[in-house]
């Protein structure tokens, strides 16, 4: 049987999910049901830039089943390449439409990494939020490699949960390695969503909507955490300025010659 791929659309050369964030939430649901061995990517600016910069990476994204357009910036790039109606798909809004629809459909939920504290606080808020929802287990990691062992266990610990969703917290793109070396191991869909668990739990607040919309929510992070991400976005947010706009205009430059050519 053919494999069949959502759709998507390039940015940077690399192909981003074009679904809306409730058909990326279906589709998910669907291979979490059948216990399919799936990744997904949660991207951003920082993530496509990794990416540019590190062929290794840049092979993990674009193996991915899903790379969902987290930032702003990759929706505006899509809407203009052709993808007139994306939306956001952000960390934030994935994890919580899945932990909806997930109670319903009894699939069950395991959570990977992040901190004891923080984990503790997400089991809390999600007991208040998703009374129905069940959480087949949390497992913090060490910040060491696991040894041979330690992952061979806990592969053997997902699977034998029956969880149809994976949650992973190590950042990016830690994240994203871990999920591509567990590819074809672990039975459900690893969704990797590194700053989601500290902001559900509280640690860190969410920018409001207006500000989320406007793209603005990396300067709204960045307030809360200067000593961490200021070199990340002096680092990145240029860089993907000047490549966008090189695409951007490339691609109008295409549409031009094409026009030309049906005269």
């Amino acid at each position: 049987m053919a494999r069949v791929f959502p759709p998507t659309q390039r940015v940077l050369d690399f192909p981003i999910t074009a679904l809306r964030l409730d058909e990326q939430i279906q589709t998910i649901l669907k291979w979490a049901k059948a216990r399919e061995s799936k990744t997904v990517c949660v991207a951003n600016v920082h993530m496509l830039m990794e990416a540019y910069w590190n062929p290794e990476f840049a092979s993990i994204l674009k193996s991915s089943d899903i790379v969902t357009p987290d930032g702003m910036p990759l929706v505006w790039m899509m809407r203009q390449m052709g993808a007139r109606y994306q939306n956001r798909v952000a960390g934030m809004d994935l994890f919580q439409g899945l932990c909806q629809l997930a109670q319903a459909l009894n699939i069950s939920v395991f959570f990977v990494g992040s901190q004891t504290e923080i984990l503790s606080r997400m089991e809390n808020r999600l007991e208040e939020e998703f009374p129905l929802l069940e959480i087949a287990a949390m497992e913090p990691l060490p910040f060491r490699p696991l040894t041979e062992a330690e992952d061979e266990a806990l592969i053997k610990k997902i699977n034998d949960s029956g969880a149809g969703i994976i949650l992973v917290s190590l950042g990016c793109p830690k994240q994203e390695n871990w999920m591509a070396h567990h590819k074809g191991k672990i039975s459900g869909v690893m969704i990797g969503l590194g700053g989601v668990f500290p902001v559900y739990a509280g640690i860190h607040k969410r920018a409001p909507r207006v500000v989320r919309d406007l793209g603005l929510e990396w300067l709204y992070r960045w307030i809360q955490e200067p000593r961490r991400l200021w070199r990340r976005y002096a680092t990145t947010i240029p860089p993907f300025i000047w490549l966008a706009l090189k695409q951007l205009l490339s691609a109008d430059r295409v549409s031009e010659v094409s026009l030309e050519g049906s005269d």
